[in-house]
C-alpha cells in the first residue's frame, strides 16, 4: 500500500501547505533530501492551541497539536519531493515543545506526530528524534515540528 492510500485510509488528505510568515521557504529540497521550516498545528490558516504545555495545554492535548503539525510538516515535504509517494523514509523529526518549567514529557508530546509518520509510512515512518522544550514558540504556540525526509 502507498503512503497516499494509507493517509486515505486513515481519512486524512495532506493540506495546503503552510505559506511562511518570515523570509523563509516551507521546504528546501537538496540531492536526495527535503529538509522543512519548523510548521505549527495550523487548520485552514487557523492556529488550533495556544500556551504552555503543563500550564493550560495538558500533554494530550499537545501530542494532538503535534499530530496536525507532524502532518503539516509532511505536505511541506512532499510539495518539496513531487508527491508524498517520492518520501523513502522520514530520516529526522525535530519537535519543539512550549514547556512550563516543570513539564518533563516532551517525548511524550513528540509522540503525536511520529506516531502519524509511522501510520502514513509504516517502517519508513520510524525515525531518528529531537524532543526539546522551549520557553516560548511562534505565536505562542504549544508545538512546532521539522523533518528531514530521504526523497526517491
Amino acid at each position: 500500500m502507498t503512503a497516499t492510500e494509507r493517509l486515505a485510509e486513515l481519512g486524512l488528505t495532506l493540506p495546503a501547505v503552510v505559506p511562511p510568515v518570515a523570509a523563509y521557504v516551507p521546504a528546501v529540497r537538496t540531492g536526495n533530501y527535503v529538509y522543512t521550516s519548523g510548521q505549527l498545528p495550523l487548520v485552514d490558516g487557523k492556529l488550533q492551541g495556544t500556551g504552555k504545555v503543563g500550564a493550560g495545554v495538558t500533554q494530550a492535548e499537545a501530542a494532538a497539536l503535534a499530530r496536525i503539525a507532524g502532518l503539516n510538516a509532511l505536505a511541506a515535504a512532499a510539495s518539496a519531493a513531487g508527491g508524498l509517494d517520492a518520501i523513502m523514509r522520514i530520516v529526522k523529526v525535530t519537535c519543539f515543545v512550549a514547556s512550563d518549567p516543570a513539564f518533563t514529557g516532551q517525548a511524550q508530546v513528540a509522540n503525536g506526530a511520529s506516531e502519524l509518520l509511522i501510520e502514513v509510512l509504516g517502517d519508513a515512518g520510524r525515525h531518528a528524534r529531537s524532543a526539546v522544550g522551549m520557553a516560548v514558540l511562534p505565536l505562542d504556540t504549544p508545538v512546532e515540528v521539522e523533518l528531514i525526509a530521504e526523497i526517491r
